[in-house]
């Protein structure tokens, strides 16, 4: 279960990423994604 969680995360964190450099993320009022991402990334990582 821990491992399919940690999938999802990291599959939601590369579309943001792609969404971020293609720029829809800024069209959409929506930047502060990478933000929450990048807050996080820090306790998923020391999940591991």
């Amino acid at each position: 279960m821990a491992l399919v969680i940690y999938l999802l995360y990291y599959l939601t964190a590369i579309v943001a990423l792609f969404f971020h450099f293609t720029g829809a993320l800024e069209r959409w009022g929506m930047e502060w994604v990478i933000l929450v991402l990048a807050v996080t990334v820090f306790p998923v990582v020391l999940y591991l």
